[in-house]
């Protein structure tokens, strides 16, 4: 998962207003599926965390149940979700609190252990 989350930063100013790809995130699903997303920062703070992209897609098919969650930025830094991302995934489905989300590159914590 953390290969994908790399090969989908791509840095990218939209416009003077809007920015997108300088983080992603990597979702696995209860079913194994793996869904990604991407970060769209705005001048004017409506943008959304890749993990609500990923987010968005794995409920396009009708999943909410998180196993792992991983997030990267532009650097290739592992970044832990932000207090909004951690409050939306357990907001998704209660059992989200035991997704493991890898923090640093050698430490995994479930997600009620943020």
């Amino acid at each position: 998962m953390e290969y994908i989350a790399h090969c989908l930063i791509s840095p990218t100013q939209l416009n003077k207003y809007i920015k997108y790809g300088h983080v992603s995130a990597v979702i696995q699903s209860k079913s194994g599926h793996i869904y990604t997303g991407i970060n769209i920062d705005t001048a004017c703070s409506m943008g959304f965390c890749a993990e609500h992209s990923a987010i968005s897609e794995m409920i396009k098919q009708g999943e909410t149940q998180i196993i792992r969650i991983i997030a990267v930025n532009r650097h290739g830094n592992i970044l832990p979700p932000c207090g909004r991302c951690r409050e939306f995934i357990s907001q998704i489905n209660p059992e989200n609190s035991h997704a493991e989300v890898k923090v640093t590159q050698e430490k995994i914590l479930f997600l009620s252990e943020l």
